[in-house]
């Protein structure tokens, strides 16, 4: 069986773009909608800056550590997309008979009248993450972070799970409508 020797990937940067890269591994990525940090360590996985470019490099890689280096490709790739242009979830509430009220308080999303409940069903929203209600039923996550508005998104969609009744028939709830 014939083993690879060297996999490397190669994430440029568009203009306007601007990475740096220390000893322990933190990559930092700014843009003209913010910047994003983080930290990238394996003991066989490096990451080289050259120029306008960010690349990704293993030697005498095994199946865990290529899919490492994919992952990792991955994140450089959505932290230069979230610094240019950002991420986008568009997400919507659907309900029958009660119609539920939808509002934003401080970091918290709150949902009111959830099938005729009393007490508000709420969702934590995190830093970094903008949360727009719009027409009464749309909703509108925003963010530079894609793991951050994914998962504010997440939270709230999951805030409305329905519970103690037949879901093929009550449907009511916010799903997620498309990602931007």
């Amino acid at each position: 069986m014939v083993q690879i020797d060297r996999i490397e990937h190669v994430v440029d940067l568009p203009e306007g773009v601007n990475a740096s890269l220390d000893e322990e591994g933190n990559l930092s990525v700014s843009g003209e909608k913010g910047s994003l940090s983080r930290q990238f360590v394996d003991p066989k996985c490096q990451l080289f800056q050259e120029g306008n470019t960010i690349t990704v490099r293993i030697d005498m890689p095994r199946r865990k550590e290529k899919a490492l280096a994919g992952t990792w490709k991955a994140h450089i790739a959505n932290m230069v997309k979230g610094v240019t242009s950002g991420f986008e979830y568009h997400l919507k509430a659907v309900y029958s008979h009660f119609p539920m009220t939808l509002a934003v308080k401080g970091n918290e999303f709150v949902v009111n009248n959830y099938f005729g409940e009393r007490v508000p069903r709420r969702a934590d929203i995190l830093d970094g993450v903008k949360v727009e209600v719009k027409n009464k039923v749309e909703v509108v996550v925003s963010g530079i972070d894609k793991e951050k508005v994914g998962q504010t998104s997440a939270n709230i969609e999951r805030c409305t799970t329905v519970k103690n009744r037949d879901r093929r028939v009550f449907q009511d709830g916010i799903y997620l409508l498309e990602k931007m």
